[in-house]
């Protein structure tokens, strides 16, 4: 997706009230609180994604909740905690979560509870530097969203080729549980979101 055309993406967002949100919460607004609060917004828009199959009955179970589990990369490997409930927090809420599990995973204090349940997964390979890249699924979860870097990149705005910011990303899922049309229906959802915040509002 292309976040720069409309005038109030994350980007701008972010830009206009990082210092007002930095001195309420005493906490960055970063990019992450974002699109954890988008994929929170397109789960409950596609319960399928948010499913799972139960391993003793073989039936999908749709979960009315969502909890996000977030890669993070620790000097002694990857670790994944989750956030939970996130459909009812705000990006402030998702913030102080999301340090306070860093800061947990950095200092080797996560329990296993910490890491147990999540029921979708967010891995941000872009901090890396990463173009694109497909992750793999973190069962029994039915799907992982991939995020890659932020790159200037040609685009055709109103017939004319410019320069704006651009990131992939992708989406792996579980073909018993999620069909194209629904994997295609979350992703524009989270890009509906990226690319303007106020559809969260709006409940669009």
């Amino acid at each position: 997706f292309s976040p720069v055309p409309h005038p109030l993406n994350i980007q701008e967002m972010r830009k206009l009230h990082k210092d007002a949100f930095l001195k309420r919460h005493n906490i960055k607004l970063g990019f992450m609180s974002a699109f954890v609060k988008a994929s929170a917004h397109a789960l409950m828009d596609q319960p399928s994604v948010n499913g799972v199959i139960d391993d003793t009955t073989k039936e999908i179970v749709y979960r009315d909740y969502v909890d996000i589990s977030v890669a993070v990369a620790t000097p002694k490997g990857l670790v994944v905690p989750v956030i939970r409930n996130v459909e009812t927090m705000n990006f402030a809420d998702i913030e102080k979560t999301i340090n306070g599990l860093g800061e947990k995973a950095r200092n080797n204090s996560l329990a296993v509870e910490d890491m147990d349940g999540g029921t979708f997964t967010i891995s941000n390979g872009g901090v890396f530097g990463s173009m694109f890249g497909t992750p793999i699924i973190n069962p029994p979860q039915s799907a992982i969203l991939g995020m890659h870097g932020i790159f200037d990149r040609p685009v055709a705005i109103g017939g004319k080729v410019e320069i704006r910011p651009m990131m992939y990303v992708a989406l792996t899922y579980d073909h018993r549980l999620v069909d194209g049309r629904e994997a295609v229906t979350f992703l524009r959802k989270i890009k509906s979101v990226v690319e303007d915040p106020r559809v969260l509002l709006l409940d669009m």
